[in-house]
């Protein structure tokens, strides 16, 4: 594929012990205070929208360049040496006295992930931080995590506008994904209706999970949806119509496709009408008759075996973007997209239960069985 890619954002090492045995009933008590938890032996790999999203399109196919930012420590160190296992180091921000990010996943069965989180290096990534001859003869710009990027998120977004604004201004075609948001912390803050009515009109492609979609647009919503699943998973107890508002309520934001990641489900898509869509860049070449005034729900596949969700929506987009980028429509890159998280599950890192797309034609074509629960979505 020769279309060139930019994967930016925000970067930092994986931390995942292995926790095993069956489904945890009650995860406060498996944590309770002074009690020792014997574990397996840690995953450790590299996380967030660069290492994720990036390094999957890049086994996907892609022509890919990462922009992430480290510090001269020993996750720095690390983070170099895996990306540069992947021939993906180049585009790596290295700054000297800064601390390079980390994340401890905790990945207890039957429970939904929880994250000890250290932002480093991301909270000082800026415009500034992007070369202006990385950006020539890109044919898409991906970025990702603003809520766990201080200076991404702060002053109502500016530094996130300015930087979609670089792309668009290059010629480039732009992408956007969210992460979650504590609504404790400083990012929980932040006005984020305010800070997406400004930066949607600047993404031709959104990809956001939806209950941190949600979470951000619309607080009413999404009480009641987190009251109604009680300990469920929130994406477990979703409605039609609150997929479908959330997604047209993206469009009349002025974003051009959206593609609303919906957990076990599946995901919903919906693109804008064709003088929108006519306005993303000529470089991706998409069929504009093709891509406008398109909508659907793709099921999930069920996957082989279930260790980790971590980066399934990550790699999900990633080959949403691929294919959309090799020219296929909007249902196929659903269906790849679909496909990818299923198998992304069957692995504790990000990366390893990948398949290339001819390999899940194949999976398909043999029957590969789907979770029926999002059918009457649309």
């Amino acid at each position: 594929m020769d279309k060139k890619v930019i994967v930016a954002g925000h970067i930092c090492i994986d931390i995942t012990p292995e926790i095993q045995g069956g489904r945890i009933q009650d995860p406060a008590a498996f944590l309770s205070p002074g009690r020792l938890v014997n574990v397996g032996k840690a995953d450790i790999h590299t996380g967030g929208v660069v290492a994720n999203t990036g390094l999957a399109m890049k086994i996907l196919g892609a022509d890919v360049r990462l922009l992430g930012k480290i510090g001269d420590d020993s996750f720095g160190s690390m983070i170099e040496g895996i990306l540069g296992s992947y021939d993906a180091a180049e585009g790596l921000i290295k700054r000297n006295g800064e601390s390079s990010s980390y994340t401890i996943v905790l990945a207890i069965p039957g429970v939904d992930r929880m994250f000890l989180h250290n932002p480093g290096a991301n909270d000082t990534f800026c415009s500034e931080d992007i070369p202006a001859e990385a950006l020539e003869d890109t044919a898409l710009f991906h970025f990702g995590y603003p809520p766990l990027m201080k200076r991404i998120y702060e002053d109502n977004g500016d530094e996130l506008v300015k930087i979609m604004r670089l792309a668009r201004d290059s010629g480039a075609a732009t992408s956007l994904d969210l992460a979650a948001v504590d609504p404790s912390s400083e990012a929980g803050r932040a006005d984020w209706s305010l800070i997406l009515s400004r930066i949607l009109p600047l993404t031709d492609i959104f990809v956001p999970s939806i209950e941190e979609l949600c979470s951000m647009l619309d607080g009413d919503m999404y009480a009641r949806i987190r009251q109604r699943a009680g300990n469920r998973d929130f994406t477990e107890v979703l409605r039609q119509e609150e997929i479908v508002s959330l997604a047209e309520k993206c469009i009349s934001m002025g974003a051009g496709i959206v593609l609303l990641k919906c957990g076990i489900p599946g995901m919903y898509y919906l693109s804008a009408g064709e003088e929108r869509i006519g306005r993303i860049s000529p470089r991706l070449e998409l069929d504009v008759r093709e891509w406008s005034d398109r909508r659907g729900f793709e099921e999930s596949f069920v996957p082989d075996r279930v260790l980790s969700g971590t980066g399934a929506g990550d790699t999900s987009a990633a080959a949403f973007l691929v294919s959309l980028l090799a020219g296929y429509p909007p249902s196929k890159c659903a269906e790849y997209a679909a496909a990818t998280g299923a198998c992304c599950v069957t692995a504790y890192d990000a990366l390893s239960g990948l398949m290339t797309l001819p390999e899940i034609d194949k999976k398909i074509s043999a029957g590969w069985k789907k979770i029926r629960n999002g059918s009457d979505i649309g």
